[in-house]
């Protein structure tokens, strides 16, 4: 059922935003950084994984070899380049910026849980790569690993941040599956080859915010976003010149 994952999403984050309020009274600080830590660690698994996955191939029986390297290189090096260009991730944290200051607050902080939950579940190589994997080829897969991520992360930020946090999931409703939506009519286009490169780079994006939850180096996988794209532009060069 193409669309499933993104309303297990959904689901995910209101249910751990309910907990989270309801234990709002207070979690100790080291369990809260524990699980953030634990969050980190996943994320970067998942995105390790999903790249050798899309990386590695077997040829002549039982060898091993590599395939889209260059184009990998070639995706994230332009891709960063014109997201850097666009100031991508400053126009993200604009956006933010307004919304918050869009949204009265209400006895608490209610727009601030609201707002920052819809930030981090929105914005995120996971999000984009997920929904375009469950509209092209209707896996949720990644979804799924995302709604535990998100579910757990909930709880930790609607114990501090409060009920808004579970309004969030509306925005992560309408923005994944717009995508999803999106990904289903250019389908015709896009071929099982160019799915798996945009899968690669995507996985590289996935392993960079865990990086960045993990503390380890501050990445802007947001100016990355373009080269998730670049495969198809690459598609669409080459079939032109043959």
């Amino acid at each position: 059922m193409t669309g499933l994952g993104t309303i297990v999403n959904a689901g995910a984050v209101i249910a751990g935003g309910v907990a989270g309020t309801l234990l709002r009274s207070g979690i100790p600080e080291k369990y809260k950084k524990i699980v953030m830590q634990g969050i980190g660690l996943s994320v970067l698994f998942i995105g390790i994984s999903g790249t050798i996955k899309e990386m590695i191939t077997i040829v002549n029986g039982n060898k091993l070899d590599r395939q889209f390297v260059m184009l990998m290189i070639f995706s994230l090096v332009i891709g960063g380049l014109l997201g850097e260009f666009l100031k991508i991730e400053k126009r993200l944290e604009n956006v933010g910026i307004w919304f918050q200051s869009k949204i009265p607050s209400k006895g608490g902080s209610f727009s601030d849980g609201f707002v920052t939950a819809s930030l981090v579940y929105c914005v995120g190589a996971m999000a984009i790569v997920g929904s375009l994997e469950d509209g092209l080829s209707g896996n949720p897969s990644t979804l799924f690993a995302k709604s535990i991520l998100d579910g757990v992360s909930a709880v930790i930020f609607a114990a501090t941040l409060g009920i808004g946090v579970a309004f969030s999931a509306l925005p992560v409703f309408i923005y994944q599956g717009g995508i999803t939506l999106l990904a289903g009519l250019l389908q015709p286009w896009l071929t099982e080859t160019v799915i798996s490169q945009m899968s690669l780079v995507g996985g590289i994006l996935i392993f960079a915010i865990g990086i960045n939850l993990l503390e380890i180096k501050k990445i802007n996988v947001g100016n990355l976003l373009p080269s998730i794209f670049i495969p198809v532009l690459y598609y669409l060069i080459s079939t032109a010149f043959h």
